[in-house]
């Protein structure tokens, strides 16, 4: 991980999920994603909350597992990210994930996706995939892209 890059990171917790990832781990998470400044707010909600920004911000009328908002793509950026972690435990349940490794991609994922990732076409998205395949392995976590 870099320290070259700062990281003004704040976490709420607004679910009554067990085995929610630590502070820490959050922190950790997105350092290693760093690629320029950043303030992000992480929000853990529950599916009601999930959805109902879902359908808000995007027109969608169910529970994502993550959401990120960018608020000023000018340095230092500025967002917000949301995780579903009702969601979060059924998906990885469902692919046969470890939940602490399904919630590391998820939220290298949003790093990466307020930093200016995207994966709308096929070259964004086999270099988002890449990227966050490389931070994984770099966090010792299988690679999330594997089907098995």
């Amino acid at each position: 991980m870099t320290d070259s890059h700062k990281l003004s990171l704040s976490v709420q917790y607004a679910s009554n999920a067990k085995q929610l990832p630590t502070r820490q781990q959050f922190r950790r998470w997105v350092k290693v994603a760093l690629e320029q400044d950043i303030q992000m707010a992480l929000r853990i909600v529950d599916e009601i909350e999930g959805r109902a920004l879902n359908e808000s911000y995007r027109g969608k009328d169910y529970a994502t597992n993550v959401l990120t908002f960018v608020y000023d793509d000018t340095a230092p950026l500025y967002g917000d990210v949301v995780i579903c972690a009702p969601v979060v435990a059924r998906e990885a349940k469902e692919q046969g994930k470890e939940l602490l490794a399904h919630y590391a991609h998820l939220t290298l994922h949003a790093a990466l996706h307020l930093q200016g990732y995207d994966h709308e076409k096929k070259r964004e998205a086999e270099a988002m995939e890449a990227r966050e395949t490389a931070l994984m392995v770099k966090l010792r976590y299988p690679a999330p892209y594997l089907v098995s």
